[in-house]
């Protein structure tokens, strides 16, 4: 979509503040611009194909490219523990991918549900798990203008609810220590504590959405 072309426009932007303290504007223009790019690789990776080719914009370089490169890395690591839990997302939740109010509705749900009990980098992982697989089946399902959607909401939950967290660890890059300082047991048992807490709430998001279906 438009959106993951325009993502090389201000990628440079973007990277300069990895050399000081962001602020929550850039913190969630971030958290944006690295949703772009988790999509994108995962509707490569599922071979879903775009209208327009321009739409596969590449990773910007830099510290952002290194946090992006992190992110998908323990991302492919939860989805590998349980690969079906972050597949087929809306036939989980059984909602509607032809209304923008359902999607946002359902995903900013389930962003709520997976933060409920504390902010981790594990469930942060999740979180863009959920949009990318969401998002993959906005597209298979020729409804690719909701990615634009996903990523926007991703943006404004980020804003609300995990802004504040991110300034006091430094800002996005503090998830390089996820792999730097932590041996693969370790992150695997946070990561699966992810994978069970998302699994965990989407029975209970399907029936607080059982209404608007």
């Amino acid at each position: 979509m438009e959106m993951l072309r325009r993502s090389s426009v201000f990628a440079a932007e973007v990277m300069e503040v990895f050399d000081r303290s962001p602020t929550d504007k850039e913190l969630v223009s971030q958290a944006k611009a690295l949703c772009r790019d988790y999509i994108n690789s995962r509707l490569i990776r599922a071979g879903v194909s775009w209208s327009k080719p321009e739409y596969n914009v590449p990773v910007p370089g830099g510290r952002l490219a290194e946090v992006s490169t992190i992110l998908l890395r323990l991302g492919d690591e939860l989805e590998y523990i349980r690969p079906n839990v972050y597949r087929n997302i809306a036939r989980q939740l059984n909602i509607s991918l032809h209304s923008e109010t359902v999607v946002t509705d359902a995903f900013l749900a389930v962003a709520a549900q997976i933060f409920t009990a504390g902010i981790t980098w594990g469930k942060v992982v999740s979180l863009y798990a959920v949009a990318a697989g969401l998002a993959v089946d906005c597209v298979r399902h020729a409804q690719p203008a909701m990615v634009h959607t996903i990523v926007d909401c991703l943006g404004e939950f980020v804003r609300k609810t995990l802004v504040t967290w991110l300034k006091r660890r430094g800002g996005w890059a503090d998830i390089t220590r996820c792999v730097v300082n932590t041996d693969p047991s370790l992150r695997s048992h946070w990561l699966v504590a992810a994978v069970c807490s998302f699994g965990h709430f989407l029975k209970a998001i399907f029936f607080v959405l059982l209404p608007e279906r």
